[in-house]
């Protein structure tokens, strides 16, 4: 489906310079003299690299449409997770280095969407939002300052955070995982 180079928004998957780009920030510019355009960073979705590219509104570029399909995920090995498709309990295998370090937030059953290109994996979304058992971290002092303060604390899977001085050890926590954040 074709789009305008102003209607590039972030999140989006365009098709460009034959290939896959992700879009992860868009800016519209308008300078002083000559023609507004919208100034955009691209991330590769096979080769993982990083283009900046400017877009005239009279430009257009292709937008790649893209296959949801909800999965859980069953388990992992060394070097890939398994999911199963919820209608049809097909398996499919997505390697660890495309979900990065948020493969340690996946639990058994649990429900993610995964989007497809020509039948291939190109990005799995979790929930918003997991509970996880804090593992390790330091006490808080009472009076230690006086602003809101953060410690460091280790979570159940290993995943290192900043908490705020009310949560002690055994507590369990909302995670957010998009920002990987409390």
């Amino acid at each position: 489906m074709k789009i305008l180079g102003n209607e590039i928004k972030p999140g989006m998957i365009i098709e460009h310079k034959d290939d896959l780009w992700s879009v992860l920030k868009a800016q519209h510019v308008k300078p002083g003299n000559g023609g507004a355009f919208n100034q955009v960073e691209l991330k590769s979705v096979k080769k993982r690299t990083k283009l900046n590219e400017r877009f005239r509104s009279s430009d257009s570029v292709e937008r790649a449409i893209l296959d949801d399909k909800k999965f859980n995920f069953l388990y992992e090995d060394n070097n890939n997770c398994h999911f199963m498709d919820q209608i049809n309990y097909e398996q499919i295998q997505i390697n660890k280095s495309l979900l990065g370090e948020k493969s340690k937030l996946l639990k058994e059953n649990m429900e993610v969407n995964v989007q497809f290109y020509d039948d291939q994996a190109l990005s799995v979304d979790l929930p918003s939002s997991v509970e996880l058992k804090i593992e390790t971290t330091e006490a808080a002092i009472k009076g230690q300052t006086a602003s809101s303060s953060y410690k460091p604390a280790s979570l159940e899977n290993g995943i290192k955070i900043m908490v705020p001085p009310f949560i002690n050890v055994d507590d369990k926590i909302i995670l957010d995982t998009r920002t990987l954040e409390y």
